[in-house]
C-alpha cells in the first residue's frame, strides 16, 4: 500500500486530464471550474480551448524565462485570428484572455497584465 501512495505523490505519475496535455502539473479542471464561477464566467468549448491554447504557449516557453506578453498576445491572435483575434478573446474572457485566462489555465500571468491606472488591460 505504501508503495502505491508513493507512486500517487510522486510528479512523475501525475495523470492529466487527457483533454488537456500541457496544463500544470498541480492543476485540475475542477480549480478552474470553481475560478469561473466565482468570476461569473460560463466555461464552453470556446473558453477551454482558450484555457488549452495559454497551457501550451506556458508549456512551450517554460524554460525561456518570463513570459512576453508581447509574444503571447501575438501567439493567442495569431491562433484565434479568423474568428475575430483580441476582439473574439475579450467576449470568451471579459476579465481578460490573459489575466482572466491564466487564472482558469493555472499559470502566472506576466506583470504586465494589469495596470493601476487601467485596470485589467490584457
Amino acid at each position: 500500500m505504501a508503495e502505491n501512495m508513493n507512486e500517487v505523490m510522486n510528479p512523475a505519475t501525475v495523470r492529466h486530464d487527457p483533454d488537456f496535455p500541457h496544463a500544470p502539473a498541480d492543476w485540475v479542471r475542477e480549480d478552474a471550474e470553481r475560478v469561473a464561477a466565482e468570476e461569473g464566467l460560463e466555461l464552453g468549448e470556446a473558453q477551454w480551448e482558450l484555457v488549452r491554447a495559454l497551457q501550451e504557449f506556458y508549456h512551450r516557453h517554460e524554460d525561456s524565462g518570463p513570459i512576453n506578453l508581447r509574444e503571447l498576445h501575438d501567439a493567442l491572435d495569431e491562433r484565434f485570428h479568423a474568428r475575430g483575434g483580441r476582439k473574439y478573446l475579450f467576449e470568451l474572457m471579459p476579465g481578460g484572455p490573459v489575466a482572466q485566462g491564466a487564472r482558469l489555465a493555472g499559470v502566472k500571468a506576466p506583470p504586465e497584465v494589469a495596470s493601476a491606472g487601467f485596470g485589467s488591460v490584457s
